[in-house]
């Protein structure tokens, strides 16, 4: 008997010391008012309970990225909360509404999820979709990555020990997945990188299968042709990386 539960205790002790390190999450859910001349808004984001210093930072940034999208007022210095957010965008609205009687609803859709995390790092997505006006709406994909043990938020040149390096990398793959020559200028095929040079996404984050980066629509291309997602295996990506992670 005793040696059988010597390795159920350790592996008891394992999983528990795993499950410790992961932070706790529930769904934050806001919707907006529902009336005849009212937006249509959907918001699912993990809001972090942990108490710890790096929950505060997630939720203070997902909250940062709601206001960023859906604020319309000019003096937005005002809304600091996702729901003066989302008056916002219903008051903008309603006010072209009252001008505008044919004007096309709008809508906001919001998800986010925890993509990645590890003993040093989560990554958090955030999909968001909006309409207001015009031939089509606008989606896009935003990275919030955290550096757990300082409880910070981490921008894209923070995540890496070598950045021009990864960029090299990433220009590399790029161009292999794209179809872009080696020889040939990197806006050659259609791109339209800034200067004719490539460079990294505003977004980059951890995901389970390697280091992401997603070109949203018209950050290089045309609308027509989508966002642009390439990743990089951490067998490839480590050696560049402030916080590594074993492939």
């Amino acid at each position: 008997m005793k040696k059988i539960l010597a390795p159920v205790l350790f592996l008891w002790f394992i999983v528990g010391c795993e499950s410790e390190s992961q932070l706790t999450f529930e769904p934050l859910l806001l919707n907006g008012e529902t009336c005849a001349t009212c937006p249509s808004i959907e918001i699912n984001v993990p809001n972090a309970i942990d108490g710890s210093s790096v929950a505060t930072a997630i939720n203070r940034s997902l909250s940062e990225e709601i206001i960023s999208l859906l604020s319309f007022s000019e003096g937005q210095g005002d809304i600091d909360t996702a729901e003066k957010a989302i008056a916002s965008f219903t008051n903008s609205y309603k006010e072209l509404k009252s001008k505008f009687p044919d004007e096309m609803a709008w809508e906001a859709k919001i998800n986010g999820d925890v993509i990645y995390e590890d003993a040093n790092m989560v990554t958090v997505s955030v999909n968001s979709y909006s309409y207001t006006g015009g031939a089509h709406g606008y989606a896009s994909t935003s990275f919030l990555n955290f550096d757990k043990k300082r409880g910070v938020e981490l921008d894209t040149p923070d995540l890496f020990d070598d950045i021009e390096g990864f960029e090299k990398l990433a220009e590399a793959q790029f161009r292999t997945q794209e179809k872009v020559p080696e020889d040939k200028n990197i806006n050659a095929t259609g791109f339209m990188f800034e200067g004719d040079a490539f460079h990294l996404p505003y977004n980059v984050g951890y995901t389970p299968d390697g280091i992401q980066l997603i070109y949203n629509q018209y950050e290089v291309a045309s609308y027509a042709d989508g966002p642009i997602v390439l990743t990089l295996p951490y067998v490839e990506a480590n050696k560049y990386l402030k916080l590594k992670v074993e492939p």
